[in-house]
């Protein structure tokens, strides 16, 4: 399940940056520490940002090709809940502690980021009870 969730962070990071800094433009990767007028500042940011998204995808592959094929609720459950992980930890240590950026700057901006962190959580309780989940019928082979 390591290498389900390892690659589920990587996936989370190229949503988030795909979603919220391309397509709906709210903020960029550095835009609480640099104006973002600066946009070659901010597109090198980004950049940065999503090149460390395909590292992390490319390890989660690698340590799926290491070990035995994942049943496909595991595969799913730990993509979730690396999905969590990755809004949990960036929600916390980017938004909250270091302040490198915000979900959505402005007057709501506190709501954004505990939003963030709740559909953080929501996804590893969520990846988990679906990795967990056992099978409650069983196919007949007849």
């Amino acid at each position: 399940m390591k290498a389900a969730v390892v690659l589920g962070v990587g996936i989370g990071g190229f949503i988030d940056g795909i979603v919220v800094h391309q397509l709906l433009g709210w903020h960029h990767m550095l835009s609480g520490w640099y104006p973002s007028s600066d946009m070659q500042l901010m597109m090198v940011g980004d950049g940065l940002f999503h090149l460390l998204c395909l590292v992390i995808v490319l390890i989660g592959v690698a340590l799926l090709n290491r070990t035995a094929p994942l049943p496909e609720r595991v595969l799913l459950g730990g993509i979730l809940a690396g999905w969590g992980v990755f809004n949990l930890v960036e929600g916390v240590v980017d938004h909250l502690v270091l302040g490198i950026h915000h979900v959505r700057p402005g007057p709501d901006q506190l709501a954004y980021d505990l939003a963030f962190l709740g559909s953080g959580l929501l996804l590893v309780v969520s990846g988990v009870l679906i990795a967990g989940r056992r099978r409650v019928w069983k196919s007949s082979t007849r």
